[in-house]
């Protein structure tokens, strides 16, 4: 499979973010450029600006790179010394400082750190140079005029280097494809992307919300909100049982000292809240549950006869994410993970990886996430940031590999993609709308058992190391109920949905009815509500089929006769006069079966 990095289509966006830029100092000569970068289905330009952008200034830029585009010009590529560089872009802050990190072989070009050897590399379209390795494209005539666009109308702040404290930039994002076709279908995708945003329909649902009085980053679940993450959550936790995993729980801080021992402390330290002091130790929140589970697997010594053991926890851990990083539930600052973790001997570890794809796909498919692909992320050999010996590295990345074999599992072997501990198998999901989102993950450990020094007594007597499988299917609940939210656009299957039938009177003599009506089906176990207000039955109609609740039952003199209910869908289907006995095994059907239909 080809890499995204290695296509003709990287090659375009990225010629595609130098047009721009060029177009935009066309128009502001005095403009600062920073980076540039190709990313997932497009590409953006970050600039130091004398004035914000309008939206006919971005129509302005947008024309003038179909015109730069049409002029056929060459891409010429140059080495260019550090001196030459500072020269060439003197008057360039921004690319000054890059050139500085590239000439000290610390940073890329895009001030990423690197292990790879620098060159310092410019190149050229018409009047336009710029610092860049590339690829490009040979010619301007390899990007299509009618395939480009500016995608959002409103540009967006980014911090230069993702540091708060650094300038904000003006960030235009664009996009480029082989055809117009294509372009066509993406903009169709990104403005239903847009519709299924889970901040608004967060809010338009009442699922969840934030309050700059409790703290950026930090959301406040509503009663619906609630009732789903709660759904999902017990699903997760019954089907867990079922493969023999017991739960645990862990507190929410611990020492400094833990976290040191296991590693996460040093190489995440920018990451992590500071230390407090408590009774003259130094504690800290937890940023992830392992070390803890480490401990209380290590309160008892175990027999071969006791492993594998299975420990599994909805834990909540906190992370410093900067502000600029911050976007809805995907990127919090407090999060709640299905962490498990598997203490097992070297003979079952194969069978257990291949019982967690099992588990993980069962997750999947059971909650319509069907469109997925796996990754095996082992170590860069360029880097120094991993931890352990060549020999159990190998081992464990080849375990992964032979188990998502075993499973006929479509995936590829990423370097860099491993944990500092061990190599890793990443599920990645597409959604209704054809976006990746990174879900479930499994991990494969040698290092924290031996840093911890872990121990089971063998069927020789003697001591022996666990290996440890580190273990996420939802990864984290704010992420994944976001998915679940733009991957259903709101309307979630009967069995998750927080609202599952709302009760609605033609007139207020009918009342009473949809009250008695309403306390049947919660005796079944169903979420029920009743709309009593005032108002037509269109306007309740509507109402409830925007709140996206399944089933809208409509009752007048006809279905009290007959006790009956009038069954309409939130699709706009219209099931007519069904027996309240025959909905209800209708409905407790169609939730028993977690099914996505609704009749």
């Amino acid at each position: 499979m080809e890499r995204y990095q290695d296509s003709k289509l990287y090659r375009i966006r990225h010629s595609a973010a130098h047009v721009m830029a060029q177009a935009v100092l066309e128009k502001f000569p005095d403009a600062k450029i920073a980076i540039g970068p190709p990313i997932e289905d497009g590409f953006y330009y970050d600039f130091d600006l004398p004035r914000p952008l309008t939206e006919a200034d971005l129509a302005e830029i947008e024309q003038r790179m179909r015109a730069i585009i049409g002029e056929r010009h060459e891409f010429k590529r140059r080495e260019v010394s550090a001196d030459e560089a500072r020269t060439l872009f003197k008057d360039q802050p921004y690319k000054l400082e890059l050139i500085d990190g590239l000439a000290a072989g610390e940073v890329d070009e895009y001030g990423e750190k690197t292990s790879e050897p620098v060159v310092i590399s410019t190149y050229t379209q018409d009047s336009f140079e710029d610092l860049c390795r590339g690829p490009h494209v040979a010619t301007t005539a390899e990007i299509n005029p009618d395939a480009i666009s500016i995608t959002f109308k409103a540009p967006a702040g980014a911090y230069w280097r993702g540091d708060e404290n650094r300038e904000m930039l003006t960030r235009i994002y664009g996009t480029a494809w082989e055809s117009a076709a294509d372009l066509e279908d993406y903009l169709h995708r990104l403005e239903e992307a847009r519709k299924r945003d889970h901040r608004l329909l967060g809010q338009e649902l009442g699922l969840f919300t934030f309050n700059q009085t409790v703290g950026k980053g930090l959301p406040l679940w509503k009663p619906k909100g609630a009732i789903l993450r709660d759904l999902l959550e017990r699903f997760l936790r019954e089907v867990q049982i079922d493969h023999g995993y017991q739960p645990v729980l862990t507190p929410h801080i611990a020492r400094v000292r833990m976290f040191e021992i296991s590693g996460h402390y040093p190489y995440y330290k920018d990451s992590q809240y500071a230390p407090f002091e408590v009774e003259g130790d130094l504690y800290m929140l937890k940023p992830m549950n392992c070390p803890h589970h480490i401990h209380i697997y290590s309160d008892e010594l175990h027999s071969y006869r006791d492993l594998p053991i299975r420990f599994a926890e909805f834990g909540t851990v906190y992370r410093y994410e900067k502000s600029g990083e911050l976007h809805g539930l995907t990127r919090v600052r407090g999060f709640t993970q299905d962490d498990a973790h598997i203490f097992c001997t070297p003979e079952q570890l194969e069978d257990e990886f291949v019982a967690v794809i099992d588990l993980v796909e069962f997750i999947l498919n059971g909650l319509g996430l069907t469109d997925y692909r796996a990754r095996v992320g082992i170590r860069d050999p360029e880097s120094d940031k991993y931890v352990g010996s060549d020999e159990n590295w190998e081992k464990a990345a080849q375990a992964i590999i032979n188990a998502a074999h075993r499973k006929n599992l479509n995936f590829t072997v990423e370097e860099g993609e491993a944990a500092f501990y061990g190599p890793k198998l990443d599920f990645i999901i597409r959604d209704a709308v054809k976006r990746e989102w990174q879900v479930s993950t499994v991990q494969v450990d040698y290092n924290l058992p031996q840093r911890f020094q872990l121990e089971y007594v063998g069927e020789d007597n003697e001591r022996h190391q666990p290996i440890m499988i580190h273990r996420a299917l939802y990864g984290s609940m704010e992420r994944f109920v976001a998915l679940m939210i733009e991957h259903y656009a709101g309307a979630f299957p009967a069995w998750m949905a927080p609202v599952q039938m709302v009760l609605i009177p033609i007139a207020d003599r009918h009342l009473d009815y949809a009250r008695d009506i309403a306390s049947q089906l919660r005796e079944h176990g169903f979420r029920v509500e009743v709309d009593d207000s005032q108002g037509r039955v269109g306007a309740k109609v509507r109402q409830a089929t925007t709140q996206k609740v399944p089933w809208m039952l409509v009752v007048g003199d006809r279905d009290i006769a007959q006790s009956a209910v009038s069954v309409r869908l939130r699709t706009g289907e219209d099931l007519g006069a069904m027996h309240v006995a025959d909905f209800i095994t209708l409905a407790k059907t169609i939730v028993a079966n977690k099914s996505l239909a609704l009749a």
